[in-house]
């Protein structure tokens, strides 16, 4: 049994709107400056965390999740795991996009998981602003203000500020805007629609590719704005934000000033350290804790004690 967190290093992955700020604002250590993601808890194929302690060090957490599923909970693997942890740095706008639900991901592209999200602004410049949702009230609507290019008349623009949450379901229209970095805690999915993209090009002059149908086929008209409803605990010096409950997920936002000591309430709790340094301790053995890492209390540690001065994003199914 793993009786101890599971600490695991981000994989980087290079986007056309990327840039630095991972490295300023976490201490990462960039390839180059064009860094648009880290997936910092990951067992996608595309991009699988590795294991940095313990046991396991120098494994994948796909390999974890595949050798040990029941440190997770669950009697077999026969499933893929279900979550997927990144940090984004908009240093320009990213595509216009949507992704499928789980029936057509299934159907159409013969991948287990739609994908459905949720954002929490880590950080972000004056003024900043994302596109979520659109104005069209039916398909053909829809269609007519692409075909025309009418994105200011079709797409909802949002200003966000630090600290702002937003759930984004399969099937929203959005966008995260230049100067944003995000939290983005998600079905472990890798499918995009792009459905507008600035007239961008990629490293060989080419026009990135757009799916206009089947952004068409997933997307929900007309748009439906999702309710949030936060709940807020305090426990010993623990300050707990329930930020959504919904199908795939559930997200906290923890504000620590001290100490707190607790049971697991989850089969597996994932956690990233987004402020702040402290230490958690497990069966008397203790770990440091600054941010930017990122961690997995699997199913074996059924307490722990966290110590100092944090605040981290949790999530569990």
């Amino acid at each position: 049994m793993y009786y101890e967190p599971i600490f695991l290093e981000p994989v980087f992955q290079e986007r056309i709107w990327g840039g630095d700020k991972l490295q300023t604002l976490f201490n990462y250590t960039l390839p180059n400056n064009q860094i648009g993601e880290a997936w910092v808890i990951s067992a996608h194929a595309n991009g699988p965390s590795s294991i940095s302690n313990g046991a396991l060090k120098g494994k994948t957490l796909l390999d974890m999740w595949q050798e040990h599923p029941e440190l997770f909970g669950k009697a077999s693997s026969n499933t893929d795991f279900p979550l997927l942890v990144k940090i984004l740095d908009a240093q320009n706008d990213l595509s216009v996009q949507v992704h499928p639900d789980d029936a057509y991901a299934q159907r159409v592209v013969g991948e287990p998981y739609g994908k459905t999200e949720c954002w929490y602004v880590l950080d972000c410049e004056a003024d900043s602003e994302i596109v979520f949702g659109h104005k069209a009230t039916s398909k053909t609507d829809f269609r007519q203000l692409i075909e025309k290019g009418a994105w200011d008349s079709l797409l909802n623009r949002v200003k966000v500020k630090k600290g702002d949450f937003f759930y984004v379901p399969s099937g929203t229209i959005h966008a995260i805007g230049k100067g944003i970095v995000i939290l983005e805690i998600q079905q472990s999915s890798d499918i995009t629609y792009r459905l507008y993209d600035y007239g961008r090009t990629d490293d060989t002059g080419k026009p990135r590719d757009l799916h206009i149908e089947e952004a068409l086929d997933v997307t929900t008209i007309p748009h439906v704005s999702p309710t949030l409803k936060k709940a807020e605990i305090k426990k010993q010096d623990l300050v707990s934000t329930q930020l959504i409950e919904a199908d795939y997920f559930t997200v906290y936002h923890w504000d620590l000033k001290g100490s707190v000591s607790t049971p697991v309430e989850a089969d597996y709790l994932l956690l990233s350290v987004v402020e702040g340094e402290g230490e958690i301790v497990v069966n008397d053995r203790s770990f440091t804790l600054k941010k930017g890492d990122n961690f997995i209390l699997p199913m074996s540690v059924n307490k722990y004690e966290l110590n100092g001065d944090m605040k981290l994003i949790v999530a569990h199914e």
